[in-house]
C-alpha cells in the first residue's frame, strides 16, 4: 500500500489526457450519485473522524474543498499573469512579458526548493 494521500497528486508520469479522463469519470460518477440518491442518504467515509455521514455532508464538504482549492489556484494565477481579483477577466493591459516570466521562474524556484 502506498503513502496515504498519494492518489491526490498528479505525477510526472501521468499525461494531461489521463488526468482529465480520470476527472471526467469521477464527475460522471458524482453526477449519477447525486441524481440517484436523496440528500439524507447514508454514506460512509472511513477516513473522516465521524465516518457515518449523509450525502449532504459529503456534498457540503466537497463544495468547501473545491472553493478552497479554486482560491489557491486563483492566487497562483494572479502571481503568474499579474491580473488580480474579479478585474482579471476585464484587464485592459497586461504586464511586460519579461516581468511575467521572471515571476513564473521565481514561483518555480520556490516550488522546487520546497521539495528539496
Amino acid at each position: 500500500m502506498g503513502q496515504r494521500g498519494a492518489d491526490l497528486w498528479a505525477t510526472e508520469h501521468e499525461t494531461r489526457e489521463e488526468i482529465v479522463d480520470r476527472y471526467s469519470r469521477v464527475w460522471e460518477h458524482s453526477d449519477a450519485t447525486i441524481t440517484a440518491l436523496a440528500f439524507d442518504a447514508p454514506g460512509h467515509a472511513p477516513w473522516w473522524p465521524n465516518p457515518e455521514v449523509k450525502l449532504f455532508n459529503i456534498l457540503a464538504h466537497m463544495l468547501s474543498e473545491t472553493s478552497r482549492h479554486a482560491g489557491h489556484a486563483d492566487i497562483l494565477r494572479e502571481h503568474l499573469d499579474g491580473s488580480v481579483g474579479t478585474m482579471a477577466a476585464r484587464a485592459k493591459s497586461q504586464p511586460d512579458p519579461a516581468v511575467l516570466e521572471a515571476r513564473r521562474a521565481e514561483i518555480e524556484r520556490a516550488a522546487k526548493a520546497a521539495v528539496a
